[in-house]
């Protein structure tokens, strides 16, 4: 595994408006010239972040026998932090605009169901190891199945004008025989395609009983694996930390060095045995026996180090820990903004933004196949639309909690704010719906907008209740 030079996956693209039997073999012959290199790196970028790094094939031509070989495995220290700080809490579906919430709460349970908390954070891997991820949605159990899909065996191919409109989605595996067999969708149609002596050719083919490609692309900004863009750093720091191991080791195994002495090779065992030689001096000549050395600096070797590691953190949109250490005045939000805790937040609402685009088609395929069913739990999910899912992310629910509980009273104290919009835009929880299915009743009964007055802004307790303004 030698050095690699990477720069994000390459969208696959067809000028073609309809992808049918007529033209399919052709486009998924031209797509998966595209996806081998994909697939290439995307290899290399699962082994890096699993230690397997070119450090590893790392030789020496001088004194060979001392070659160190330390992978600091900081692609998955950036990886974990990432995965964690975006995805630590499960993304939540909540009521968007007025009425009632029930549809929601039913999505969300079919969730629960398909234990899609899980399946984020494996999406999440994939998303931040290699730049894209891929999940599917198909009908079948309580109502749909979903799973995501090795980004490797795995892609999206796009038409190459206005929109960038999907055209079909693969996904391919072995066979018994070990052939690739390739499954195939596009809007209208499924095909399974398999290898055959003579080249691709169609084995199956029968309508899309979904009407959508089920197959969803998730990309990462510049389609780039969290830690990938700062990879050269990472690998120099290996480098630097294999010749401080070497340097140490080279200068305790320091060589011996003769002045104007000989010595044979039995004495010189006796030597490294014994620890001591008497020598004499030739031809009057002085003699001597010293040590050859050379020390490493370990002090401006750590300063490099140190230098690399916050090059790379910086690159990557992670906070420098070793702020931590440093004793300074500052509090609160000077210390995130200094140890790059606001950085890493900005660079988490770009990855949100661009997740939700992916998931909002994730959902309509969600949306397509309920509405393709028979009656569902009456027929409050059935009426669920796109525009009544808010996709709803949540971190630091108790970083800054006095500023948030503040917030929120305020904003239920304004008269102008319902409840319900204070609960999701507090940010201290992870599930404001269910919070406010659960408070709603103690809404009701303690605060009443029609009997608060402008003098004192409070609300009165006595009587009265909210109006479910969504």
């Amino acid at each position: 595994m030698g050095n690699l030079y990477l720069f994000g996956r390459r969208v696959i693209e067809s000028p073609v408006a309809v992808i049918d039997a007529s033209n399919v073999i052709d486009e998924l012959e031209k797509a998966l010239q595209v996806h081998a290199a994909n697939q290439r790196d995307i290899e290399y970028l699962f082994g890096y972040v699993r230690g397997k790094q070119p450090i590893l094939q790392r030789t020496k031509d001088v004194r060979p026998e001392i070659c160190n070989k330390v992978a600091a495995n900081h692609a998955y220290e950036i990886l974990s932090f990432k995965k964690g700080h975006v995805f630590g809490d499960a993304v939540q579906y909540v009521k968007r605009g007025e009425g009632s919430s029930d549809g929601i709460n039913m999505l969300n349970d079919l969730m629960l169901l398909e234990e899609k908390s899980a399946q984020d954070l494996v999406l999440a891997d994939d998303y931040f190891t290699c730049g894209v991820a891929y999940r599917m949605a198909l009908p079948g159990g309580q109502a749909f199945e979903i799973d995501v899909l090795d980004p490797r065996y795995t892609f999206v191919v796009y038409n190459s004008g206005f929109k960038k409109r999907p055209l079909m989605g693969v996904t391919f595996s072995k066979d018994i025989d070990g052939n690739n067999q390739y499954s195939v969708y596009t809007p209208q149609i499924y095909f399974l395609i398999k290898e055959t002596p003579s080249g691709l050719a169609i084995d199956t083919q029968k309508g899309n009983a979904v009407g959508m490609i089920p197959i969803i692309e998730y990309a990462a900004p510049q389609r780039m694996g969290a830690f990938e863009p700062a990879i050269p750093l990472l690998d120099a720091i290996n480098s630097v930390l294999s010749n401080r191991l070497d340097g140490l080791e080279q200068h305790v195994q320091s060589f011996l060095k003769f002045i104007n002495c000989d010595i044979d090779l039995e004495t010189f065992k006796k030597l490294k045995m014994e620890g001591a030689i008497k020598v004499t001096s030739v031809d009057g000549m002085n003699a001597d026996v010293d040590l050859i050395t050379s020390e490493l600096s370990q002090s401006e070797t750590q300063v490099l180090v140190d230098s690399i590691y916050s090059a790379a953190l910086i690159i990557c949109g992670v906070p420098n820990r070793h702020g931590a250490t440093k004793s300074t005045s500052d509090t609160g939000q000077a210390v995130m903004l200094r140890d790059g805790w606001g950085d890493a937040e900005s660079r988490a609402r770009e990855v949100e933004l661009l997740f939700k685009k992916s998931e909002r088609e994730f959902l309509k395929v969600i949306l397509r196949i309920i509405d393709g069913m028979g009656p569902f739990r009456g027929q409050k999910l059935k009426s669920l639309k796109l525009e009544d899912i808010e996709i709803k992310f949540t971190r630091n629910r108790t970083d800054n909690f006095l500023v948030k509980t503040q917030g929120l009273q305020n904003l239920v104290e304004s008269n102008v704010v319902h409840p319900r919009i204070a609960l999701r835009t507090c940010g201290l929880f992870s599930d404001p719906e269910i919070v406010w299915e659960e408070s709603e009743e103690w809404c009701k009964k303690y605060f009443s907008p029609s009997k608060q007055t402008p003098a004192n802004n409070k609300p009165n307790p006595k009587e009265g209740g909210w109006v479910d303004g969504g």
